[in-house]
């Protein structure tokens, strides 16, 4: 019987998989429009803007990049 090459039928060969992947920080995903960008080096707060990350804003008080909220865990 011709098996189609050296495929395995038997179960043992390598699939691929059923893993949840998605890694990073937030597994993937956006957090959504709302919320807010925060600097985490002097606290200032700026409502997020939808298609803006928030690491592309430098904070209007120190300068230092800003970070979403949701990242800190505050």
């Amino acid at each position: 019987m011709n098996n189609g090459g050296n495929r395995k039928r038997d179960g043992s060969g390598q699939g691929r998989g059923s893993g949840s992947g998605g890694g990073g920080r937030n597994k993937g995903g956006a957090f959504g429009p709302g919320g807010s960008c925060v600097c985490a080096g002097c606290g200032e707060k700026v409502p997020h803007e939808q298609g803006v990350k928030c690491t592309s804003i430098k904070c209007p008080k120190c300068g230092k990049p800003m970070v979403r909220e949701e990242l800190l865990g505050k």
